[in-house]
């Protein structure tokens, strides 16, 4: 089989796509020839039976151009494939569909997001399914293309490690993007609740995420300036951005992950941290299930509830439970097993 996948970067390095790299690598074990095609390109270490080519975002090129760029790729190279995979970008499948029904391709599209745009909606009419991982991660009315697959955890990287905690006191780690809809004010006023009133002085966030848009960046100084008011600065740490491949010790250096986004998509850190053996305390509901059920109330708060939030610390700070969730990521969200799948739908 020779497979077509168009997505935004390849960059190993990247601190919020680099883990696609990894799919990709996975990608080129399953077929005869992987032609990939993304906006914007920056290091990468893929097999020789890879071909990789960028729109040109990285070196400023237009979007018109982007654009051009794409038809041509597309015409010259859609005759030889079998089929084309999406990776979170509709507006590609948009731009790929005329090619792609002339030259008869398959195209699926790979979507998880919590907002149904319009660009969302018109690339459900050219491609054949829409893979997700979960009912909350894809929010369309009509069902009939959406399948669930899963998420796709690299678990032979997310693993337990064999390391003892390298630091003292109970350490909290936050792996994402700064902005506004992960509720990090939240996190903050909950640290501050835990250190300020309840004299609980042994606990350490550390935040691994950087902001991307201008609105993210004005959010990020409002944090810090959060910090400062309440005299937080030696209990959270920011520590910007993390190639995806060097989090992995962060989280099994770590007694908690925290997760403070609202009810929606699984997010892919907390499956990351769970792959690693850790405990994680979430408020998304959609988390619910993957809990046992006399786990549920200790691993989940009331959304953005600082109060709370602060309680379940405590209680998992001086928790005797062994939480290890590890088994639900290899059953269900396991990377080689999504693979499988998305080779499977061609």
């Amino acid at each position: 089989m020779k497979l077509l996948v168009i997505t935004q970067k390849v960059d190993i390095n990247d601190d919020n796509l680099g883990f696609f790299h990894r799919w990709l690598e996975k990608l080129a074990g399953r077929v005869d020839k992987l032609f990939i095609v993304c906006l914007s390109l920056g290091e990468h270490q893929l097999p020789q039976n890879t071909t990789v080519y960028s729109l040109g975002k990285e070196r400023g090129y237009s979007k018109i151009r982007q654009l051009f760029r794409l038809e041509n790729f597309l015409f010259k190279n859609l005759p030889e494939v079998d089929g084309i995979f999406v990776h979170m970008s509709p507006i590609y499948a948009i731009a790929s569909c005329p090619l792609a029904k002339i030259f008869r391709k398959k195209m699926i599209l790979w979507f998880l997001h919590r907002n149904v745009s319009w660009k969302l909606k018109l690339a459900e009419k050219c491609v054949a399914k829409i893979l997700t991982a979960s009912e909350e991660t894809c929010r369309l009315k009509n069902r009939k293309k959406i399948e669930l697959v899963g998420h796709g955890i690299d678990t032979e990287l997310f693993r337990p490690g064999d390391n003892v905690r390298a630091e003292s006191g109970f350490n909290v780690l936050f792996v994402g993007r700064i902005s506004p809809i992960k509720n990090l004010d939240v996190l903050i006023k909950g640290i501050n609740i835990l250190v300020n009133q309840k004299n609980i002085k042994d606990v350490r966030v550390k935040i691994i995420g950087s902001p991307l848009e201008d609105r993210e960046k004005e959010y990020f100084e409002k944090l810090k300036r959060l910090l400062i008011e309440n005299k937080l600065t030696d209990y959270v740490e920011f520590l910007g951005g993390k190639p995806h491949r060097e989090t992995v010790e962060f989280y099994q250096k770590s007694d908690l992950l925290l997760n403070l986004s609202p009810t929606g998509g699984i997010d892919k850190a907390v499956l990351e941290a769970m792959a690693c053996g850790i405990p994680v305390l979430v408020s998304n509901q959609a988390f619910r299930k993957f809990f046992p059920a006399n786990w549920q109330d200790l691993l989940m708060f009331k959304e953005k509830d600082a109060e709370d939030l602060a309680e379940k610390i405590i209680n998992l700070r001086g928790s005797k439970e062994d939480i290890n969730l590890r088994e639900v990521v290899t059953k269900y969200h396991n990377l080689d097993n999504l693979i499988e799948k998305i080779i499977s739908k061609f």
